[in-house]
């Protein structure tokens, strides 16, 4: 096939996203973190996010699928009361935050999450949840960096907010130069858990 031939893609993951005040307390955490360490790569912090699905490259006729099953998967579920907590390091050299609050509620969103993506024929890889927040990545080289960051933050503690909206992501990961950007495609409010069928 062609590059003329193959169908257009989009790079996707469904997520929820902490509020603005959430995100906030926790970029002051990070103040010092930024001057000490400024070789680290910070995730900008309008685009932190804890990612309940992974779908990578899909084509752009598959989004068009999810819409109408998230859409009905976010009013059967109950925003989970979530606080960013601690942190910690993926391979020595990705700084994340930690989730702590209704966690056992966020598994089960999650797991519907992925149940509705395999439904619509979107494979994806069986991992498990790590509910996180990746915050900076370190550059080659610098194994030290994000876990110096993660001890300082190891006490962290935020205040509860409710995972109000559920998110689905494009990213241009992997699409030329440049700092990686997310963008909604669309985005629905988690309902009482309620509906009808619940």
């Amino acid at each position: 096939m062609t590059a003329e031939n193959r169908p257009a893609t989009v790079r996707v993951f469904i997520a929820l996203a902490p509020p603005d005040h959430a995100k906030e307390e926790l970029d002051r955490e990070l103040r010092t973190a930024r001057d000490t360490h400024p070789d680290m790569r910070w995730n900008r912090i309008e685009d932190w996010h804890i990612t309940l699905a992974f779908l990578g490259e899909v084509p752009v006729g598959t989004v068009s699928l999810l819409r109408p099953p998230l859409a009905a998967l976010a009013a059967d579920h109950r925003p989970p009361r979530l606080a960013l907590h601690g942190s910690g390091t993926f391979d020595a050299r990705v700084l994340w935050s930690g989730i702590e609050g209704d966690v056992d509620e966020l598994h089960q969103l999650a797991a519907d999450v992925r149940s509705v993506v395999k439904e619509c024929g979107v494979l994806l890889e069986d991992r498990p949840l790590r509910p996180h927040l990746t915050l900076a990545r370190a550059r080659r080289n610098d194994d030290s960096s994000a876990a110096e960051i993660a001890e300082r933050l190891a006490g962290f503690t935020g205040c509860r907010w409710p995972a109000s909206r559920l998110h689905l992501v494009g990213s241009n990961a992997g699409r030329g130069g440049g700092p990686v950007r997310y963008r909604d495609i669309e985005a629905w409010a988690l309902g009482d858990g309620n509906s009808a069928g619940s």
